[in-house]
């Protein structure tokens, strides 16, 4: 009521100004002819003129009314160049802040409400360069400066900021046309004053923040680099350490490219996923699966059957899968692309020179123009008494620990109720270990609504894992031999015995050895980096999981080309890292795949959206797979059919979920999938019956009764 009672008054003073047409009144021809009697009253009553004039101009400038520059010209024939000056000055700011703080109490909600997504995108850009923009805007006068109060107040600058800024900015235009008015008689148009050459001075004028922005960035790459000795030349273009995912994109674009690069490795090409992650977890999970159909094979009209297997044939396949996949990511293949790769441990000594000691012993130092660091992460393993004594396994190290096992360990413990701890107990599970899987908060997978975290307790449960959520592991014990894990839940503690535990709570990014400390790059769980992915040195960037915010191999390879070429062409143009569009999946069955918002991420970012689910149950080839376990489910605004994100949950819901990322990253919505044709009788066809829910929601019902009754009246 309050907001509708201020649009009412403003509506008021505007239809007020112009049915008495005051309009009239602020005109060139106007105050010539009132001057003389203006400045009589000036000369009687001059505080009182003085502050007459101020409300008027604040009045109009806070209701946005015409006029403003014929009350600055005013104000240089009553009172003079100076207190004209200082009084429209004040007066001007004052009636912008308002104006600005009526649109910001006004509309902003509104606003973020529908467009929250791009509001909070320029958000971002006004928190970073907010006063800039504003001093640009402010001082070129052929911007309305109206409307440059009602945008700002949209957006999250701060009311202070935005009044310093505007006093600055808009005081030398205040000055040229306050000094018009004190040669009023001169003045025949307001063309006379903005003359297209004053204009071009001022829009000259108004990159001057930007050159002095450059020009502190430069002093501040001067500071940074004023204890270090530039080489005269380079051995390379670009030296990148690590062979994951990140560096070897990285290092394939700088060798396509024709840059001279060398990628430098301490242990396996192809890093953590080949080797330790999603690799051979996928491998293990695909053989679990098939174990799980073997002993359930009456769902598909066939013998159940136990499955017997030798753990460590299981386990060989892994390693095969991981020799197959090898030579994609092999010294040869990237040699034969052009890159340098050395096997060894990289050190950076300085922000143009690695040292690198060799495999063979040998020392080797590369200057060069850039680095890449893509040291990727490892498991974090918690400080927990006795350990150490008991012994445990890393989803890392359980590769090659478990390969020399002939059986799989009789009772495992997976702590961590995260992805990567529910892929493995559900597997481990499945392949018919008594497995607990233990998380301290209440539920698992807590990035997940609240009914796919459910589905997946279900999911593990159903496939024989034991879950212990809102349970702490506070230390282990080794008791007459047995190994045991004693956990804590309610203030009570919990003793379980185990014959292998595997610490899946999370990873953390290898951030030392690496000369960081040294040079002062500054790092905080990662590396801190700037939105182009550089560091505290503009010529070093970071990428992948050392980098964060994300721990995906595909956010390391989309980071990758960010981070490489920003590092070999940006001195001539530079790409901020692109987040907007992140999908991931977790790989236990049924799958769970993710892109954009979900639920709980709405409501606490306070984005208004609608849920459109579509049930598996419902769909002709699930049903004819018997997999009719899971949704998809699509956030959208309220009305509209743009996608703020995907949460699908069934079989092969990773790939299902590509076709709403390439929604959402080309900005089509559910109207085009609807349009869209897909195979019949294919699980694909999920994401347009979800779309279709989505329409059928929105018909135009009274539309359509007037076209039932044309069918009606068709009919006769």
């Amino acid at each position: 009521m309050k907001k509708i009672l201020i649009l009412v008054l403003f509506g008021i003073a505007i239809a007020s100004f112009f049915y008495f047409d005051l309009g009239s009144q602020l005109t060139l021809a106007n105050l010539k002819e009132q001057q003389a009697a203006f400045d009589a009253q000036y000369r009687a009553a001059p505080l009182l003129v003085i502050g007459i004039f101020f409300l008027i101009y604040v009045a109009a400038t806070a209701a946005s009314l015409p006029g403003a520059l014929v009350l600055t010209l005013a104000a240089g024939a009553l009172f003079g160049v100076l207190a004209g000056t200082i009084i429209v000055s004040f007066a001007s700011t004052i009636g912008a802040t308002i104006a600005f703080l009526s649109s910001r109490y006004l509309f902003r909600d509104t606003i973020k409400a529908r467009f929250g997504d791009r509001l909070k995108a320029i958000d971002d850009g006004v928190e970073k360069d907010g006063p800039f923009y504003l001093l640009t805007l402010r001082l070129v006068p052929i911007f309305p400066f109206f409307l440059i109060n009602l945008l700002m107040g949209l957006t999250a600058i701060k009311a202070r900021t935005f009044y310093i800024v505007s006093q600055i900015g808009m005081l030398l235009g205040t000055v040229v046309y306050v000094n018009a008015g004190t040669q009023l008689a001169n003045i025949d148009e307001v063309s006379d004053i903005g003359s297209p050459g004053l204009l071009l001075s001022f829009a000259a004028l108004g990159i001057t923040p930007w050159i002095g922005k450059w020009i502190v960035g430069l002093i501040k790459r001067r500071k940074v680099y004023a204890r270090w000795t530039r080489p005269k030349k380079y051995d390379r273009n670009m030296v990148v350490i690590g062979a994951g995912a990140a560096g070897l994109v990285s290092s394939y674009i700088a060798a396509t490219v024709k840059a001279k690069v060398t990628l430098v490795e301490a242990s396996k090409m192809g890093g953590d996923c080949l080797n330790y992650g999603c690799v051979p977890s996928k491998a293990l999970i695909k053989s679990a699966k098939v174990a799980e159909q073997m002993r359930h094979g009456d769902v598909y009209g066939l013998d159940k059957v136990e499955p017997t297997y030798s753990f460590k044939a299981v386990m060989q396949r892994i390693h095969g899968i991981i020799a197959d996949i090898e030579p994609h990511d092999s010294v040869e293949r990237y040699t034969d692309l052009g890159v340098d790769v050395v096997k060894g441990y990289a050190t950076i000594v300085d922000p143009w020179t690695v040292e690198i000691k060799r495999e063979d012993g040998e020392m080797q130092r590369l200057t060069t123009r850039s680095i890449v660091i893509a040291t990727g992460g490892r498991p974090f393993v918690p400080d927990l008494p006795g350990l150490d004594e008991v012994g445990y396994v890393t989803s890392d190290t359980l590769w090659e620990e478990f390969a020399q096992m002939d059986d799989i360990p009789e009772r495992m413990i997976i702590l961590g109720g995260g992805p990567i701890g529910c892929e493995l107990s559900q597997a481990f599970a499945r392949l018919g270990a008594e497995v607990v899987q233990v998380e301290r908060s209440d539920r698992l997978l807590a990035r997940e609504d609240d009914e796919v975290a459910e589905l997946a307790l279900g999911a593990q449960q159903g496939s024989g894992v034991e879950v212990l959520t809102g349970h702490d592991a506070i230390r282990c014990e080794l008791v007459d031999g047995e190994k045991r894990l004693i956990l804590s839940a309610d203030g009570k503690e919990k003793s379980v015995a185990f014959d292998a535990l595997v610490v899946a709570v999370g990873r953390s990014a290898r951030l030392n050895g690496f000369g960081l400390e040294e040079l002062g790059i500054e790092t905080d769980k990662t590396v801190v980096t700037d939105d182009y992915l550089a560091t505290l040195y503009p010529n070093i960037f970071a990428a992948g999981d050392v980098a964060g915010p994300y721990q995906f191999t595909h956010v390391a390879s989309h980071q990758a080309w960010f981070a490489s070429v920003n590092a070999l062409f940006g001195q001539f143009r530079k790409f901020k890292a692109d987040y907007r569009v992140i999908p991931w999946t977790t790989f236990i069955d049924p799958e769970i795949a993710r892109v954009g918002l979900n639920e709980q991420d709405a409501k606490a970012q306070n984005i208004a959206y609608e849920v459109t689910t579509y049930q598996m149950h419902e769909l002709d080839r699930a049903i004819a797979d018997s997999a009719t376990t899971g949704f998809v489910k699509v956030l959208t605004p309220p009305g509209k059919d743009k996608i703020l994100g995907v949460t699908i949950v069934g079989d092969h819901a990773g790939e299902l979920l590509a076709e709403y990322v390439l929604a959402m990253k080309y900005k089509l919505g559910l109207n085009k999938i609807l349009g869209t044709i897909h195979t019949y009788p294919t699980m694909a066809e999920a994401n347009k019956y979800a779309a279709g829910e989505w329409k059928r929601a929105h018909a135009p019902q009274g539309l359509l009764r007037w076209v039932e009754r044309y069918h009606d009246w068709m009919r006769g």
